[in-house]
């Protein structure tokens, strides 16, 4: 079968991805932790790369015939360091969640004590919480936001990283809309001995082009996906400036959590760290907060309740508490009428994770395919009146009306990448 192409030797899969493709083409995608990649980054992504076996490092590898593939990963790493300035950079991680578990492996025991943001406050699995292995094999203690503002209290923060002492501090998240202080994160932590990791997953394209406050400076060690924002593909890294902390997350990551690397996946690293290096992705960083902000705007105008009154990044976080509907029935009408969302909980949510009162919707996908403000305000009046129409509990002429109106709109903003 060698040769023969995808729909020739497996039409089943091959019709699923061309029903994908569509599907993404025609969808309003407003997922926070989504985006479309360019043809460039697809075209690398599935290459022969995929062949190769390389444990170890660029030069130090335990297979031999590495001559190609570590020019590669070479190459993605320097790009990394001159995109974000740091001395160190490992591309290697296979996803965002791996990648942090490396960070415990390099500077924490079992038992240890670590201080992140709670999940329901819009933290990470990862960093700490109850149902992950961060939870379960450390002792993990956890700050959120104030109730009435939703926003991080520093002072809360300092109070519990001093009561508890913690060797790792996190800071960075899934569902902050608003802008991270590293800063007081790295003074908080200086004042009690902790690393301070900064996960930048969500906000990683960002920082990059300008859109957002650097953590390079203030955090010891960084982590990010590198999609999201980023507009990568499917993988992570982690960055450092101090050698011994690089040493480190090497040794962490290769031998302590993965094999070989996924050299594919590198090389398309190295195309989106090129793209984003480019003086167009600092345009798209700032139109991604931009159009963030007109949607909130909108959003509010229309008497939505905004977590934290609105955002200063890609992100918007809403309690539907007030429209008399679930995040989770919101989430799926919307998703039938062409406005692809998550439902999501917000702080001190009364409801299950499952069945939560908010959703969250983010700007980075609609920003990639062109769309600004004016496009902004008409998805937000689209979301008000599924929404409106869900609470009322009769929605069905609404959404088919409104679905081809996204359909519509989405005709004249051709997503990257896409064929």
């Amino acid at each position: 079968m060698a040769g023969n192409s995808l729909n020739s030797v497996d039409p089943e899969i091959a019709g699923l991805i061309r029903a994908e493709e569509r599907r993404q083409a025609d969808t309003v995608k407003l997922i926070a932790s989504e985006n479309y990649v360019s043809k460039a980054v697809l075209e690398a992504t599935g290459t022969v790369l995929t062949n190769k076996y390389s444990e170890g490092y660029a030069g130090k590898r335990y297979y031999e015939g590495q001559q190609v593939i570590d020019q590669i990963e070479t190459v993605a790493v320097e790009r990394a360091k001159s995109l974000f300035g740091v001395n160190h950079a490992n591309v290697q991680p296979y996803s965002g969640s791996p990648a942090n578990l490396a960070i415990y492996l390099a500077f924490l025991n079992p038992g240890d004590t670590v201080l992140g943001m709670g999940l329901p406050f819009g933290g990470h699995l990862t960093h700490g919480w109850s149902v992950s292995a961060t939870g379960k094999w450390f002792n993990a203690v956890r700050y959120g936001v104030r109730k009435d503002t939703g926003r991080i209290d520093m002072d809360e923060v300092r109070s519990i990283a001093l009561e508890h002492r913690p060797k790792l501090i996190f800071c960075g998240g899934t569902a902050i809309p608003r802008t991270i202080d590293f800063p007081a994160f790295a003074e908080i932590a200086r004042e009690v001995g902790a690393v301070l990791a900064a996960d930048i997953a969500h906000i990683a394209g960002l920082v990059a082009g300008g859109a957002h406050p650097s953590p390079v400076g203030h955090a010891d060690v960084i982590s990010t996906t590198t999609h999201k924002t980023l507009r990568g593909p499917r993988g992570a890294m982690l960055m450092a400036t101090a050698d011994e902390h690089a040493t480190a997350l090497n040794k962490a990551v290769f031998p302590g959590l993965q094999g070989g690397p996924h050299n594919h996946t590198t090389a398309a690293i190295a195309v989106a760290l090129h793209e984003a290096a480019q003086p167009e992705f600092k345009a798209y960083a700032a139109q991604v907060v931009k159009n963030a902000k007109a949607l909130a705007e909108e959003l509010s105008s229309r008497g939505f309740d905004l977590v934290s009154g609105g955002t200063d990044n890609h992100l918007i976080l809403m309690d539907l508490t007030p429209k008399g509907v679930g995040g989770k029935p919101a989430a799926q009408a919307l998703d039938r009428a062409g406005l692809e969302t998550n439902y999501n909980t917000v702080p001190f949510d009364p409801r299950k994770p499952f069945d939560p009162s908010g959703i969250r919707i983010g700007t980075p996908s609609v920003t990639s395919r062109g769309m600004g403000e004016a496009e902004m305000r008409q998805i937000g009046a689209w979301i008000d009146e599924v929404v409106t129409a869900v609470a009322k509990g009769d929605a069905d002429d609404v959404i088919a009306r409104v679905h081809k109106e996204v359909s519509d709109l989405t005709a004249q903003f051709p997503a990257p990448g896409l064929s």
